[in-house]
């Protein structure tokens, strides 16, 4: 059954009750009025009682008869509700957005700074190897560098002194050495080649 059907059922309902309170009340009035009124004043205050009465079943039969109205106000109360439903609705999708991107950018916070702590830890590192490859060259350098030295002071103690003394004028004085040794090297050839020749 629909609601204006059953809206009309009840307000037939309605009707027939109102109608037979109608009825007792001008029964009641009747009695009332038949049963003894002292005087004109007394039947009219009945009378008006009784009025006031019907007029009150009359209003009431008419708000019970409305289905017109009371639907109406039915749909009206439902829309209210419906709207009170999609701003709740909306202020809980808004307040869950706020939720998820809270969390995302607390995620995005922490993602950030693991990769700049590991960024840092790689650094360091790098810094460090480069710093082992450097000490290891400068101690590499300087073993080298001792050798040389010594090797170079094992030679000049180990060649006679005369060779030595040609060495080291050559060292202060490089031209004219090159032009000696020059000369002595053209010597030495050209007797392996005679020697060779013969």
């Amino acid at each position: 059954m629909t609601d204006k059907k059953a809206g009309a059922t009840g307000g037939g309902e309605a009707a027939k009750k109102g109608a037979a309170k109608a009825a007792a009340a001008g029964r009641s009035a009747a009695k009332k009025a038949g049963g003894g009124a002292k005087g004109p004043d007394e039947l009219r205050r009945q009378i008006e009682r009784t009025r006031g009465e019907l007029g009150d079943t009359v209003e009431e039969l008419a708000g019970k008869a409305d289905v017109k109205g009371r639907a109406m106000a039915r749909a009206a109360d439902l829309k209210d509700k419906a709207g009170a439903m999609t701003v709740q609705l909306r202020s809980s999708a808004t307040q869950a957005g706020h939720v998820v991107q809270d969390r995302a950018a607390r995620a995005g916070h922490v993602v950030q700074d693991k990769a700049a702590q590991a960024g840092h830890v790689v650094q360091d590192r790098a810094t460090q190897a480069g710093h082992t490859v450097q000490d290891r060259a400068t101690r590499t350098g300087h073993t080298v560098q001792d050798r040389a030295t010594h090797a170079g002071h094992v030679v000049e103690h180990s060649v006679p002194r005369p060779v030595r003394t040609v060495v080291q004028a050559g060292l202060r004085h490089p031209r004219p050495v090159l032009i000696v040794g020059a000369v002595v090297g053209a010597v030495v050839a050209t007797r392996v080649l005679r020697r060779r020749g013969h």
